[in-house]
């Protein structure tokens, strides 16, 4: 199997609504992207597939260097090995790379988070700089897409959040920061307890309205001559919008579930986006 097989299993065999976004990108764009959701996958698991707190470290530490080899032009991993020759064609920067690392990190360090500028600072690391490096291989030609793709990365992981309250309180993660379940009377015995009721709707009443909010800032960052490029983005944005719908439809019952779109209705959404232009 050649690295970017391997990439390209790995993809597909997550079950991400990205990967319905990839299918429109020209080949090497294709394979590009492919390669980094690999390394964010490959990373993601480290911590969430390990239940020895220091094994993961050890493990993130791997993956540190194994970056750094990949820009010094000797890396082990195919992961590493099929990243590698798009370095420098759509400018990845180390340093980001690293930071999605440090985001990983941050899941073994915390569980809570006091307020959402604390949650932010979060999202920077796990989405938003991926959303930085998603742009760069979509294509740039304004420096003001950069601030776009970062803003719609932080969209992509409060649905993420949002989505997934139930599943992460299973694993004794709340990522709702706290301020704002006391402002609405949640308890985080509530989310252990998958206790739905009334307060817990408005809780994520406020929650899907403040990522709809971030969608549109986003959207308003994106220069008109980067749109086409960007498609990828805007797919996943039509994808992940849904979701937010269907889980207001559902009356936030996301506690018990994880709400989600058929893979057919996925694609559906990224045809009609990419036709739209």
């Amino acid at each position: 199997m050649s690295p970017d097989e391997y990439c390209q299993q790995k993809t597909v065999q997550s079950g991400s609504s990205f990967y319905y976004s990839f299918l429109f990108l020209a080949p090497e764009r294709r394979r590009a992207i492919t390669a980094l959701y690999a390394f964010c996958r490959e990373v993601d698991d480290t911590v969430d597939e390990c239940t020895d707190q220091s094994i993961a470290r050890i493990k993130l530490a791997w993956w540190r260097t194994e970056v750094t080899k990949m820009y010094a032009g000797n890396p082990e991993h195919p992961v590493m090995k099929a990243l590698q020759p798009h370095l420098t064609v759509y400018q990845l920067q180390e340093q980001h790379l690293q930071a999605i690392i440090d985001g990983m990190e941050m899941d073994l360090d915390q569980t809570r988070y006091l307020d959402y500028p604390g949650l932010q600072r979060y999202c920077w690391h796990v989405a938003s700089v991926v959303g930085i490096l998603s742009a760069s291989i979509f294509g740039v030609t304004d420096p003001q897409t950069l601030a776009y793709a970062e803003k719609l990365g932080l969209a992509f992981q409060l649905t993420n959040i949002i989505r997934d309250v139930g599943e992460d309180a299973r694993k004794g993660r709340i990522y709702l920061p706290v301020n704002e379940l006391q402002q609405f009377n949640v308890t985080a015995a509530d989310l252990l307890n998958a206790r739905h009721s009334d307060k817990f709707e408005s809780l994520m009443r406020f929650q899907v309205a403040r990522a709809q909010t971030v969608y549109d800032e986003a959207f308003a960052l994106l220069p008109a001559q980067d749109r086409r490029a960007q498609r990828p983005g805007l797919m996943m944005a039509a994808i992940y919008r849904t979701v937010l719908d269907e889980i207001e439809r559902d009356n936030y019952q996301v506690l018990n579930q994880r709400i989600s779109l058929t893979p057919l209705r996925k694609l559906w959404l990224a045809w009609k986006t990419y036709v739209r232009g």
